[in-house]
């Protein structure tokens, strides 16, 4: 008897990841469907739904600088009860999670650092590596960590 592939159901993936996943796809069709150009360039990079459904936050991003950052936050905050109607009409779920929208800051300190990084000098190639000796250092009193001995 040969055997099927064992298939993923719902159960083997938690039903908050589901539901982040959900919600970002929603509100990522309902935003194209918007005729906002401040939300142009606006890409969602997750969303972070509560377990009891209460709230759900969603991370986003743009390319259009520092200085197009207010008026993308004017623009959520004007579409956000169209957001959250779009939501409660398609997710199908209990409760209709209230909306926060927040600057995905990952992408632009990765890019800082990056800028940071390349003014280094460059490190010297024979370099000695620096070990870490456990036995070199204690934990402190406040549990603040190892301290030097």
């Amino acid at each position: 008897m040969s055997r099927r592939p064992a298939r993923r159901n719902a159960r083997q993936y938690p039903r908050t990841a589901r539901l982040n996943t959900l919600v970002r796809d929603i509100l990522a069709r309902e935003m194209g469907r918007i005729d906002d150009e401040r939300l142009e360039f606006v890409v969602l990079t997750s969303v972070i739904v509560d377990g009891d459904l209460k709230r759900a936050v969603a991370y986003y991003d743009h390319s259009r600088g520092d200085e197009a950052d207010e008026e993308i936050v004017e623009a959520f905050d004007q579409h956000r009860p169209r957001l959250q109607k779009a939501v409660g009409r398609e997710a199908h779920i209990k409760r209709t999670p209230e909306l926060r929208f927040e600057l995905d800051g990952v992408l632009r300190n990765a890019q800082h650092l990056e800028s940071v990084l390349r003014t280094l000098p460059d490190l010297d190639p024979d370099a000695t590596p620096v070990d870490f000796d456990p036995a070199n250092y204690r934990e402190t009193a406040e549990g603040d960590g190892p301290a030097p001995v």
